[in-house]
């Protein structure tokens, strides 16, 4: 990895305030990119831009609002002169309960946030990228996108809508020069996920000791290992990566439970065939 492979190029960041959004802003820093955060969490945007420096800018922004996103991007532009990277991740796990009573206002504000928020993040960024004839654009989706049972349903719908938008445009802009991918991560220890485990968001060290119990021994997933994804793809080392949902989440969509059959009574080896014969 080479610290200086985002050298100049501009970034913006939605959710960059916290968690893997503030994680991914970090490395994209170190990188060597300069980076707008754009954060409902106005104050805590600012704070990790006054910590970063001057290669940093923070922004109060509603990503379901469409002149936030714009302000966003223009922010980018009129501090760095362009953009590059569009890392779309601002999310919230939104409504939840049973269907037969979904409280409809709740669904649309999730809704609002996860998918027209991201729709919105691709809008204004070809806006710049088209131009220019160059760029890479990052959604965040979720394990909830492929699989029953993992998220409420209105944050599934959205994450499962992010994958469709995001082969949808990555076919539109890849003939300008522009690259389209998500990322999915698993469970990740942050402030959310805190807040949804223990109903306390700052409980960080408890809910990475509940979520390593419940994975099993092994740790669970960190802002920094979806940092490092967001950083490869928006890297030239991903030139040729584009519509693609990169997976980061140890192995829990394609792994699930870990295998019986090398373990135990099938330590020995062996082999099963018809009619209960063994081999």
């Amino acid at each position: 990895m080479s610290e200086a492979r985002l050298q100049d190029r501009v970034a913006v960041v939605t959710g960059g305030a916290s968690g893997i959004g503030a994680g991914t802003v970090r490395r994209l820093i170190q990188d060597g990119a300069r980076v707008v955060l754009a954060d409902i969490q106005g104050d805590a945007a600012e704070l990790l831009a006054k910590d970063i420096g001057p290669r940093a800018r923070a922004i109060r922004a509603d990503v379901s609002a469409e002149a936030d996103v714009a302000a966003a991007v223009d922010l980018a532009v009129s501090e760095f002169g362009g953009m590059d990277i569009m890392f779309a991740n601002a999310g919230v796990f939104g409504a939840y309960g049973p269907i037969h009573t979904a409280d409809m206002a709740a669904v649309d504000a999730t809704w609002a946030i996860d998918l027209r928020g991201v729709f919105l993040c691709m809008k204004h960024a070809a806006r710049v990228m088209r131009p220019q004839g160059s760029g890479v654009i990052i959604a965040t989706t979720s394990p909830a996108a492929v699989m029953g049972g993992v998220g409420n349903h209105a944050y599934s719908a959205a994450k499962a809508g992010i994958i469709g938008l995001m082969r949808s445009v990555a076919a539109e802009l890849r003939p300008h020069g522009i690259r389209v991918n998500a990322v999915m991560p698993g469970a990740v220890v942050s402030a959310m996920t805190a807040d949804l485990r223990l109903g306390n968001a700052t409980a960080l060290d408890k809910v990475t000791e509940v979520m390593t119990q419940d994975a099993g021994g092994h740790r669970p997933g960190l802002p920094e290992d979806l940092a490092a994804a967001v950083s490869y793809l928006a890297s030239d080392d991903a030139a040729f990566v584009t519509g693609h949902t990169l997976i980061v989440d140890g192995g829990y969509t394609s792994i699930g439970a870990e295998s019986p059959f090398s373990t135990g009574d099938y330590a020995g080896g062996g082999a099963f065939f018809e009619a209960g014969r063994r081999g």
